[in-house]
């Protein structure tokens, strides 16, 4: 019967959806929060809390620069971090109880939403490992190149406070700023003759997929490495290549990295050609020292380090993540991650990257991690305090 009845309603709602010209938009992204308490959070008592403390520790080095007024998003302001950050500092290394005491004394946890929906999606990525060069060869033949001088970025939150997380790039062009070269211009040659490669690499597929993740590993013909982040982008809009499949009738469940990087391989000029249909090109420096580093500036820290909208998530923020994830023996992912690193993929007030380090574990786990999940925002108490009843 409910079966009928649903059926019947669905026929309805398309009888209409038809008469009434075109469906309804979407909502804009907004995030909500509940209150909740830690009883609420999927798999707390089983997680070791101790184990994200130095990536909240570095998070808390950045944070505590500010002034005690500065404003740090629904997180309050800097002044609600300090006792947090110095209790953390005081917990010893390793111990679960005391660092399960300290967040559950000082930070309080809520339900994000976008709008009213708390389902989202939670994906991961590593640091990748790529064959290169420091000079071009028949071998290495593929760029990286360092940030343009003449790449414009700008925070349009600085113009308008409704556009507060937002940001474009582009060049001067007389007195306008005018978008810069896509990817499929900067492969044909856009940026050539001005010594912005600093390294070359043997594929162009690894130097696609290094710039979804902003970081990587480069190993010389001499056998050292030389490790890259992320220097800035272009500023054209990031597509997922796994849509544009999905979009040609490839269904979306198989569409996996290890499935993508097998359909680029397996389809020549074609798969040139998708990789184009992603306009956004990342630039590259070389780091030195402790790495990667994330949009905070701090060092990322494996399978407690996430990258967030900054537009709704401020960095530094400890979140607690519960997805599914086929890579884990359970099927869930139940854990605290701290909020320390952005992407271009990234949008929306209940979504995800999970960092999961370097190697081939780490490259396998993000490659197969796309699953849906909810997540709560771990506030300071006393930001917490000022947070409406029941939001």
């Amino acid at each position: 019967m409910r079966l009928r009845r649903l059926s019947a309603l669905a026929l309805a709602a398309a009888a209409l959806a038809g008469c009434g010209g075109p469906p309804p938009k979407p909502l804009p992204d907004k995030l909500n929060l509940t209150r909740a308490s830690y009883r609420d959070l999927p798999g707390w008592t089983q997680d070791d809390p101790s184990a994200a403390l130095p990536a909240l520790l570095k998070s808390c080095a950045v944070l505590l620069k500010g002034g005690d007024d500065q404003p740090v998003g629904i997180a309050g302001t800097v002044a609600d971090w300090r006792a947090p950050c110095a209790d953390a500092a005081a917990v010893p290394a390793g111990d679960q109880a005391a660092a399960r005491a300290l967040f559950e004394h000082d930070f309080v946890p809520f339900r994000a939403a976008d709008n009213d929906e708390t389902e989202g999606l939670f994906t991961g990525y590593y640091e990748a490992e790529l064959h290169g060069s420091l000079t071009k060869t028949d071998q290495f033949n593929v760029p990286l190149y360092h940030r343009p001088t003449d790449l414009i970025s700008v925070d349009l939150g600085q113009f308008r406070p409704t556009l507060k997380g937002q940001r474009i790039a582009g060049k001067i062009a007389g007195t306008k700023l005018v978008p810069y070269a896509t990817r499929e211009q900067i492969e044909a040659g856009a940026l050539d003759g001005r010594g912005l490669e600093f390294v070359w690499v043997d594929s162009a597929t690894d130097a696609f997929f290094l710039g979804i993740q902003g970081s990587g590993r480069v190993i010389l013909p001499d056998g050292q490495i030389m490790r890259v982040g992320y220097d800035g982008e272009n500023g054209q809009p990031y597509v997922t290549i796994g849509r544009v499949l999905a979009a040609e009738g490839v269904p979306a469940d198989q569409i996996t990295m290890p499935y993508l990087r097998k359909w680029i391989a397996d389809h020549g000029a074609d798969g040139t050609a998708l990789m184009d249909k992603n306009p956004s090109y990342i630039f590259f420096r070389e780091l030195k020292g402790d790495g990667p580093i994330g949009a905070e500036g701090v060092a990322l820290v494996p399978g407690r380090s996430a990258a967030v909208d900054r537009g709704f998530v401020p960095l530094g923020l400890p979140l607690w993540i519960d997805t599914s994830d086929p890579v884990e023996s359970s099927g869930r992912l139940q854990r605290l991650f701290v909020a320390q690193d952005v992407g271009g993929a990234i949008r929306g007030p209940v979504r995800a990257d999970l960092f999961f380090g370097y190697g081939p574990d780490a490259a396998n786990h993000a490659g197969l991690m796309k699953g849906k999940g909810s997540a709560w925002l771990l506030l300071p108490a006393a930001a917490a305090a000022r947070q409406m009843p029941g939001t």
